[in-house]
């Protein structure tokens, strides 16, 4: 089974149960589980499958890269029905269903990861597979004391002035249905081709902020794009070198990616529930390579 496969099918007596998740991603090794790393999916996984008492497995919107941040992850997991019971005691019949088991994860799970809410998911429905949309956010600091010590996980001290007029001008010609090649860390038989939906510049002060949505994001994406905007910034390149990137078959070394720690996945868009299952086909045809 590959790691983009669902862990079981969601019949038979099974329930698929929607995750929101947050972490700070600064101690994790990544969202993927990995021998004899601390991943956001292990401590997860060991979580869910002590309060169920069964081993189960859950499988996320995105997977996101070591250091790198969540406030709006998604993922689903399939529990058997009889092991509902052990999860929890049903304390308030009026209230949402599984808010005392989001409770008692709470006292399960480390500080630095967070179940914020759990529903039985619709039919159809795959945290991956379904999704319309990732959106990421990039925070910088170009303070010259660097960045409040409250903030210091989630944004990037950056050193030198930043021409954000110019980086807005390199990232819409970055807009639309690409080959992201150029972007991204090569994957065996994977695609790059990604329809980038939103590449846009805030500047507050001395904060910089990057908001990213795409249909879906390789290995490294945000990270590269961000990286070859800030050559642009600094002014060493010009604002019509990134689009020039987009010819190019393979990781391009012109550039470094931008600090993880830098990177958070705000959110994941979903269709309608009468939608999920095209959704999924469709999306399965273009990713079940990667």
């Amino acid at each position: 089974m590959s790691d983009d496969e669902p862990a079981i099918d969601s019949d038979g007596g099974l329930v698929r149960l929607r995750l929101d998740i947050a972490y700070d991603g600064t101690e994790f090794a990544g969202w993927a589980v990995q021998s004899g790393q601390r991943t956001v999916a292990g401590v997860l996984d060991e979580a869910l499958s002590t309060v169920f008492r069964t081993p189960v497995r859950l499988f996320a919107a995105g997977r996101t890269d070591a250091g790198v941040h969540a406030t709006g992850q998604v993922a689903h997991v399939d529990v058997p029905a009889g092991a509902l019971k052990h999860a929890y005691p049903r304390v308030r019949p009026d209230g949402p269903e599984f808010e005392p088991l989001v409770r008692r994860l709470a006292r399960f799970l480390p500080a630095d990861v967070r179940v914020l809410d759990i529903v039985r998911a619709p039919a159809g429905f795959d945290a991956r597979f379904s999704a319309l949309r990732r959106h990421y956010v990039y925070r910088l600091s170009t303070a010259p004391y660097g960045v409040e010590p409250l903030q210091a996980r989630y944004v990037v001290a950056w050193p030198r002035p930043l021409d954000v007029e110019a980086m807005a001008a390199a990232s819409r010609d970055l807009l639309g249905l690409h080959d992201f090649a150029a972007f991204c860390r090569q994957r065996e038989g994977a695609t790059t081709i990604r329809d980038l939906q939103r590449l846009q510049w805030v500047r507050d002060g001395d904060l910089v902020t990057a908001y990213v949505s795409a249909d879906a994001f390789c290995w490294s994406m945000v990270r590269s794009l961000v990286g070859a905007l800030l050559a642009v910034g600094e002014h060493r390149r010009e604002p019509q070198w990134c689009a020039s990137l987009l010819d190019a078959a393979r990781r391009s070394s012109d550039f470094a990616a931008a600090p993880a720690h830098g990177l958070t996945l705000v959110g994941v868009d979903y269709p309608p529930d009468d939608e999920l299952e095209a959704r999924t086909r469709v999306t399965r045809d273009l990713r079940v390579a990667e």
